[in-house]
């Protein structure tokens, strides 16, 4: 970190560590870019350093910029009599905590007299103030563009519309400022007015990755939900890109937390092969989350889980489960538990091969919420098929397991549950047999 000392003179700052020592004039600093700055202007004097700061929440900050205490850009530099500036207040509290040293070279100070850097405060405010009026600049730029395309967008067919939207989804992807003129200007209505029947997938993925990007209130999700569009949506789902995808899975997931949100519209064979389409794509595994995200609430609704046993959903989600990540393992057992609602789905869960062995797996392995929907669906399938699937449960080291969520911290309505999974186990074997199971050793192998 350089270290910064008051000069005499105004309008000049010296520093150690660059330039061999040499001597800068303010505005020539600035405007040249030493320290990282954009060309020269007039600057607002008026301008609030600290908004400034928080609105552009810049990454590449020159250095001599920030508190070593904080690690935050300085607002009110002091200079200590070592020749290091730190943020008044950091440097204030430093003090207040008994320690009269400084905290980057931890040399004891001779004076703790704190000097205002005027001349470091000037460069920093020059230096924020300028990159927020390019800021403030290009966003009314952004913002007038966004307008303009939602004027085109009215009026183009074809290409044109293709190019438009394309356009459009460049900047509201980029620019927080162009989402909030599309939304404040109508643009979601024009934007999802061109979802219908006879359009094509080139405008349809346009239109959907925007309206994904943007944040929808009650009024435009409902419009959305139109059968013909949902219809598009879930077209695409299965036949568009990957990011099309993703896109399409975020969409709609959108829409079913919406309170207004009718379950037919979701008891579709094609969005669920579309879905697990996503589950299983070992080259694109970015599309996981987002259909696993999906499937989690609309497979609370009994006509969705007929439908995932229909097409053999069930041993597919149970087969990728080693291949999880924690969040991603959440999603699909709780998916999985949802299915075990209903006797189809237990059933179709107690028949898949690895449904036992790899939900034991899971048990005080990942988080809570996966012990307790593991621990549900094991306990569907022994109540299911208890003389089948309990000694088969307990040989893949359940008891073990059970043994360590009953003496562990978890909620007690889990402990109850293993108390009562193991008690049905230990019914298909002798005490001294059953104790001898509920070694650890085979778990933890």
């Amino acid at each position: 970190m350089p270290m910064f000392q008051p000069l005499k003179r105004d309008g000049l700052i010296g520093f150690e560590g660059g330039g061999d020592g040499q001597v800068l004039d303010l505005d020539t600093a600035v405007k040249d870019g030493v320290l990282g700055g954009v060309n020269g202007g007039v600057v607002d004097e008026k301008l609030d350093l600290k908004k400034m700061i928080k609105e552009l929440d810049l990454q590449d900050i020159p250095s001599v910029f920030i508190c070593p205490i904080s690690l935050e850009p300085m607002q009110d530099p002091v200079t200590l009599c070592t020749g290091q500036t730190y943020e008044r207040l950091n440097i204030h509290k430093w003090f207040n905590l008994g320690h009269l040293t400084c905290p980057t070279t931890m040399q004891e100070l001779w004076d703790d007299t704190v000097t205002p850097n005027k001349t470091l405060h000037h460069l920093i405010y020059t230096w924020f103030s300028q990159k927020y009026v390019l800021m403030k600049k290009r966003s009314e730029d952004v913002q007038g563009r966004a307008i303009e395309i939602l004027g085109t967008l009215k009026k183009a067919k074809g290409q044109a519309r293709v190019h438009a939207l394309s356009e459009l989804k460049q900047i509201v992807v980029a620019h927080l400022m162009a989402r909030k003129t599309v939304v404040e200007e109508g643009g979601v209505s024009v934007i999802s007015s061109l979802l219908g029947p006879f359009t094509s997938h080139a405008v349809g993925s346009e239109v959907v990755a925007i309206l994904v990007s943007l944040d929808l209130d009650s009024d435009s999700k409902s419009g959305l939900m139109q059968p013909a569009k949902v219809s598009l949506i879930v077209d695409m789902l299965n036949d568009g890109s990957n990011e099309t995808k993703i896109n399409c899975a975020r969409l709609i997931r959108g829409l079913v937390e919406e309170k207004g949100f009718r379950a037919e519209l979701v008891s579709s064979h094609s969005l669920l092969v579309g879905l697990m389409r996503l589950v299983k794509d070992k080259r694109h595994r970015n599309g996981v989350s987002p259909a696993l995200g999906l499937l989690k609430p609309i497979s609370v609704h009994k006509q969705v889980r007929s439908l995932m046993v229909s097409i053999g959903a069930v041993p597919q989600l149970v087969d990728i489960l080693p291949s999880l990540d924690p969040e991603c393992l959440e999603l699909a057992l709780f998916v999985l538990d949802a299915l075990c609602s209903d006797m189809e789905g237990r059933v179709a869960v107690k028949d898949s091969a690895n449904t036992i062995p790899y939900t034991v797996r899971v048990l005080m392995r990942v988080s809570e919420n996966c012990t307790n929907y593991a621990l549900s669906i094991l306990w569907s399938v022994c109540k299911l098929a208890p003389e089948e699937c309990s000694p088969l449960a307990v040989e893949v080291g359940l008891a073990a397991k059970l043994l360590l969520v009953i003496q562990s911290g978890c909620d007690a309505a889990l402990k109850q549950r293993s108390a009562e999974l193991l008690k049905l186990c230990s019914l298909h074997y002798s005490d001294t047999m059953f104790i001898s199971k509920c070694k650890l050793t085979r778990t933890i192998h």
